[in-house]
């Protein structure tokens, strides 16, 4: 039986959710006149700041649109649902934001957004415009630690685009916001577990089967295979699964410090999440890790799934000072 939808034409889905949240924000984002699915932070990029732009998918809501604001990224290039956005309103958003100084491209490890972010580089380039590229690889499921370059970027986008943002906001050079964007990827694992699945618009199908009294841990944002799936336990039990392989591979020593994200796939709610909280800081706790930050809630989606990631964000001074630097997004405001 075909899931229920709140939508018109699933083929229109993507542009009236643009149409929408611009109608709801227009004080964070405004559409560039270039290409309909280029979005801009409505103050305007910055003469001398490093542009930041980052994109990829629909359906990850509030990932990526809601990051796009001061302190944060200066423009956003939006794709189909779960599809990477082409290269034409990525080049749309490389323009905008090129302000003599360089432009990075921050988006998660998915072949389809790493071709098309790299053709509206070399566009790009073509019109004296430098651009580089930083590939968040938070999802240690999706990799072993031997291979993390070519993990998928889930939730840990969170705390890449902060501290870029905050490092370009600050006037870093391209060089410096670069090398912040690698450390804090570095610093950074997620993994997830899914309790159901989603369905796209276009086939009001589950992506995925899950039995009634199941669960798989790791299992990706667009439906990719976790590495464990068996029956669903008590919600102790599941974060301490997920803390064991995090705990691992952060690999933080005791009296270190981290930022938390609890985040919801889309139908879990806070309820649940903050639950999963109490769990994730009793077993930090334990580790002797100490909790600066924590935020909870959907921070990255996948449409309507069940489930929910945790993910650790290993700080030192630096990391520290660029989680504290203020911004001001639509779905994130510090102070």
């Amino acid at each position: 039986m075909p899931t229920k939808k709140l939508l018109n034409a699933a083929d229109d889905i993507v542009d009236e959710m643009i149409d929408g949240a611009i109608a709801a924000h227009p004080g964070y984002l405004r559409r560039l006149e270039e290409h309909p699915r280029a979005l801009a932070a409505a103050h305007g990029a910055r003469e001398g700041k490093v542009g930041i732009v980052i994109g990829g998918g629909s359906g990850h809501e509030p990932t990526f649109m809601g990051f796009v604001g001061r302190g944060l990224a200066d423009a956003v290039a939006i794709g189909n649902v779960f599809a990477s956005p082409p290269p034409d309103p990525v080049l749309a958003c490389t323009r905008h934001v090129a302000r003599g100084a360089g432009v990075l491209y921050l988006y998660g490890n998915y072949a389809g957004d790493v071709m098309n972010f790299d053709m509206a580089a070399e566009f790009a380039a073509l019109e004296d415009i430098e651009v580089r590229t930083v590939l968040t690889t938070d999802d240690i499921a999706s990799a072993p630690p031997e291979r993390a370059a070519e993990r998928r970027g889930v939730a840990g986008n969170f705390h890449v685009f902060k501290a870029a943002g905050a490092a370009a906001d600050r006037g870093l050079d391209l060089d410096g916001v670069e090398r912040v964007a690698r450390k804090a990827n570095a610093a950074t694992v997620t993994i997830g577990v899914a309790l159901g699945p989603c369905s796209l618009p276009h086939t009001r199908r589950p992506n995925f089967q899950l039995g009634e009294d199941e669960m798989e841990i790791g299992m990706g944002i667009h439906g990719e295979p976790g590495v464990r799936r068996g029956p669903l336990e008590r919600a102790d039990a599941v974060v301490d699964a997920m803390m064991d392989r995090l705990l691992e591979s952060l690999d933080a020593a005791r009296g270190e410090r981290v930022a938390v994200l609890v985040n919801s796939l889309g139908a879990t709610p806070d309820m649940e999440l903050y639950v999963m909280a109490r769990r994730t800081h009793a077993r930090l706790a334990q580790a002797g890790i100490t909790v600066h930050s924590t935020h909870v809630g959907p921070y990255c989606t996948s449409l309507e799934m069940a489930g929910a990631s945790i993910t650790l964000h290993r700080l030192d001074d630096e990391l520290t000072a660029l989680i504290e630097h203020p911004c001001d997004t639509q779905a994130l405001r510090i102070g």
